[in-house]
């Protein structure tokens, strides 16, 4: 399951709730009590490895034209 990030407005206090994905713009109380909190924006890690990137006039790499020379 999930798990989000808020801040309390009130007592600055931050903390995590865990919850559906569904109801992840639900609003959530800060333990103290407090109901004026909001929702932070989280970087997300992912690890693992990946193929090396292609290489060469036939390789992928973005620009204008998906690699391509777009004089």
């Amino acid at each position: 399951m999930p798990r989000y990030e808020y801040r309390c407005r009130t007592c600055g206090d931050t903390f995590e709730v865990s919850r559906p994905m569904a109801e992840s713009s639900a609003p959530a109380a800060c333990p103290s009590g407090h109901d004026d909190t909001v929702k932070l924006l989280s970087a997300v890690a992912v690890g693992g490895t990946s193929a090396a990137p292609a290489t060469g006039a036939a390789g992928g790499g973005g620009g204008c034209c998906g690699g391509g020379c777009c004089g």
